[in-house]
Formats: structure tokens, C-alpha cells, sequence
């Protein structure tokens, strides 16, 4: 049997060294930049950060406080139709409401149309997930597999499309607006396409391949709280159905928060609105469908400009005003506390 310690030094030989070799790189004696931190550079860095972050800080909320916004809660005020649809049963029974509200000043630029929802909370890990990205990219798959359960199939075996619990509750009110102008009612013309981002409309949604979009969702049915199926989503406009349907792109990307907008029309800048919307009466012509009462959520439509840092959003200006601010302040306790030391070692000096 071989001997398990002759492969061990003996004494008197010498061991095998561990330490690196004897080159620049494993000895860490490359050139390397060592600044050295003068009270100078590091007292103009916080002042200069601290006049860079409040600058664009106060730059950021004058832009946001300049955007032109109008908020309307429709909630009660469409309060028939919000009883009508606490029932399920009364889904295929249309409901409208009007509601109407003056523009004191003009909104000149591009309009854009929200639709807000409070207390409607979409950050539940099982909502989230709720949905097949492969079904949503058009490809002929076993929905079963999925996370859409409950909403994947019917009793009978016919699947949905598209399943899941986001696109089972997706935003179905319809909004028209209407300019009052002396005794003539003028619809706005509002762009319904072109609101979702590139990558949703081109990478990430796609209808199946069919020469047409019925037979494509043959063998499918809409999700049960749908009022129509998915290829009908938009019966004006056939490159606007399906899976490619802007409004159901934009529902489809879920909020963090319970209370949010998601964008919903454009103000076309045609004849009296090139310039955006004039100051008068207005009307909003709701067709009421989603409710909102069992969960004691709230609905609003919001007319808004745009600048160039966004919406009215101040939060990234307030953001950059106090960094700014604690930048600057941190600057001057350092100087004190320079000065207080300098003092000292002039006096212990002397």
C-alpha cells in the first residue's frame, strides 16, 4: 500500500511558495489615478451639485406647474348606470350619461384624454401574472399551462382570448367629447391610434396569422366580462382589432398604484381645434359599463397639455430640489467645520 505522506514535503526541503508572481499586474503596481481630496475639491463638488440639481429642480416643477390639466369625476354623476351595473346580469343593457364642464382658459398644444380609476388595485401578485405573453404574441398555445386560471376556458372547453384576469377586467367605458359653441354642438374629434409605445405595437403584442381576423380567433370566445370579442374591439378600424388594439395595450400594462390614468384619446388638431381646445362648454357623452361600486372605486376623465419634461407630474422637480438642497447644506457644514479646525490649529500653532 503506498505510503499517503510521501507526497509530503520531507524536512529540509523547501516548500512551494503561494505567494503571486513577481509581475506588475499580481503585485498591483499598475499606474492608477489617486486624487487627492483638497477641502477645495471637495467643498466646490457639493456646491456646484447642490447648483446643477436646484436649477434643474425648480426648472422642472415651472414646467409642470404650466401644464394645462382638467380633472372630471364622473362617478356620481353617472349614478343610475353605476346602480345598473352593481348587477352582472344587466352586462348587455347600455347605459349613458352626459356630463358637462366649461374650459375657463384655452388648452393650446396637443390634448391628451385620460381615463383615471382610484382604490382599483392591480399590484396583486396573482393579477399580475394573470396572463399568456406567448397567447398575446399570437402563437397557438396551450393556455391551460398558463397563469390565466380562472379565466382560461369555459365550462364547454372553449378557450379565451385573451385570457387572464387583466384582460378579463379591462376599461370598457366609452368616452365622446362634444364642444357647445352658441347653439351648435360640435363632436372633437379625438385619435384613438398611435397611443401605445412602439415595442408594445411591434414586439411584444401580435394577432395570429389568418387571412383575416375572425377566422384567426376561430374556436375562441371573449373573456366573460367582454361585450364583444377581441377581433371587434375596433369595428372602424381593422389594423386596430386584436391583440394590436391600443386600448387593450395600454390596460395591459399594469399599474403599481390604486389610483392611476392610463391614456385614452388623442385631440385630433383639425379645423376649430388646430390650436387644441378653445375655452367654452364642453360635454362628455359616456356609455357607462365598467363598474366600480363593489370595490368603492372612483372614475375620471382628464384633459391635460404637455410641456417638454411631461405631464404635471412635479415629483422629479421636488426630487431634484431637495437633493440640490441637501447638497448645498452639507457644503456649508463642512466649511464651518473647516473654519472651527483651521482656528483651532492656528491657535495651538501660535
Amino acid at each position: 500500500m503506498k505510503n499517503k505522506t510521501s507526497s509530503l514535503p520531507q524536512e529540509g526541503e523547501a516548500r512551494p511558495s503561494r505567494c503571486p508572481d513577481n509581475s506588475a499586474f499580481k503585485q498591483q503596481k499598475l499606474p492608477a489615478w489617486k486624487p487627492q481630496l483638497t477641502i477645495a475639491a471637495v467643498l466646490s463638488s457639493f456646491f456646484l451639485t447642490g447648483v446643477f440639481c436646484l436649477s434643474v429642480g425648480v426648472c422642472l416643477i415651472i414646467s409642470a406647474n404650466s401644464v394645462r390639466e382638467i380633472q372630471i369625476d364622473y362617478s356620481d354623476k353617472c349614478s343610475d348606470c353605476s346602480k345598473l351595473r352593481e348587477n352582472s346580469s344587466n352586462w348587455n343593457k347600455e347605459c349613458h350619461c352626459s356630463v358637462n364642464f366649461m374650459l375657463k382658459e384655452d388648452m393650446l398644444g396637443d390634448v391628451f384624454m385620460y381615463y383615471g380609476l382610484q382604490n382599483f388595485y392591480q399590484n396583486h401578485r396573482r393579477y399580475v401574472i394573470s396572463r399568456s405573453d406567448a397567447q398575446l404574441l399570437g402563437r397557438n398555445v396551450n393556455i391551460q399551462k398558463s397563469y390565466c386560471a380562472p379565466f382560461t376556458t369555459y365550462r364547454n372547453g372553449t378557450p379565451m382570448a385573451p385570457c387572464g384576469a387583466i384582460a378579463n377586467s379591462m376599461f370598457n367605458d366609452t368616452i365622446d367629447l362634444f364642444y357647445n359653441l352658441n347653439s351648435s354642438v360640435i363632436q372633437v374629434p379625438l385619435l384613438k391610434t398611435g397611443n401605445s409605445w412602439w415595442t408594445d405595437k411591434n414586439v411584444k403584442f401580435r394577432n395570429p396569422k389568418s387571412y383575416n381576423l375572425s377566422s384567426a380567433f376561430a374556436g375562441t370566445a371573449r373573456p366573460p366580462y367582454w361585450q364583444k370579442p377581441v377581433y371587434l374591439l375596433d369595428e372602424e378600424d381593422e389594423r386596430n382589432n386584436g391583440y394590436v388594439n391600443d386600448d387593450f395595450i395600454i390596460w395591459m400594462r399594469v399599474s403599481a398604484f390604486a389610483t392611476f390614468r392610463n391614456l385614452y384619446r388623442r385631440v385630433r388638431r383639425i379645423r376649430q381645434f388646430a390650436d387644441g381646445l378653445p375655452a367654452g362648454n364642453y360635454t362628455f357623452h359616456i356609455s357607462y359599463n365598467f363598474p366600480v361600486t363593489k370595490f368603492k372605486g372612483r372614475k375620471h376623465v382628464i384633459l391635460s397639455t404637455v410641456v417638454w419634461s411631461g405631464g404635471s407630474n412635479p415629483f422629479l422637480g421636488i426630487a431634484y430640489v431637495v437633493s440640490g438642497t441637501a447638497a448645498t447644506l452639507t457644503g456649508f457644514v463642512i466649511t464651518v467645520i473647516h473654519l472651527k479646525l483651521r482656528k483651532k490649529k492656528t491657535f495651538f500653532q501660535k
